[in-house]
């Protein structure tokens, strides 16, 4: 039971980015919490398939409106990606160049052991930021 009430409670919850709750993004209509159907409350009485189906025609006719709040969502997502590509350098890589490999590409590492592994060369480019390599003939490794 517990794990179901922290379920309902994440997706009845606004979140700070949207101001919207997961459930009313997805389905278009706020949820009404099970513990909220054992007692009698205002909306729970009052509720009618009629009028409910009309307001969510009505609320169909507002969707643009509620579009636009996902235009201001991608400004801030465009936003947030253009402050992270500040900061990262980008570097470019040709054919023949020695590189170092991250030590936990395959499998995780452990506090003490090394972050980057080996030295391996550039056979090919394959594209945004995207390289295939191998050892060096000369390497002591290969």
């Amino acid at each position: 039971m517990g794990k179901l009430r922290s379920q309902i409670a994440s997706w009845t919850t606004p979140r700070g980015s949207t101001g919207e709750t997961p459930f009313s993004l997805v389905y278009g209509t706020e949820a009404i919490i099970p513990a909220k159907l054992g007692m009698p409350s205002h909306r729970v009485m009052n509720f009618s398939k009629e009028c409910n189906e009309n307001l969510l025609r009505e609320n169909l006719d507002l969707i643009e409106e509620f579009n636009g709040k996902s235009l201001s969502q991608q400004r801030y997502k465009n936003i947030m990606i253009n402050s992270y590509n500040k900061r990262v350098k980008s570097r470019n890589f040709q054919v023949g160049d020695l590189v170092l490999r991250r030590a936990d590409a395959l499998k995780p590492i452990g506090k003490r052991d090394p972050t980057w592994k080996g030295l391996y060369k550039v056979t090919s480019v394959l594209g945004k930021g995207a390289y295939e390599t191998g050892r060096p003939r000369w390497s002591a490794l290969a």
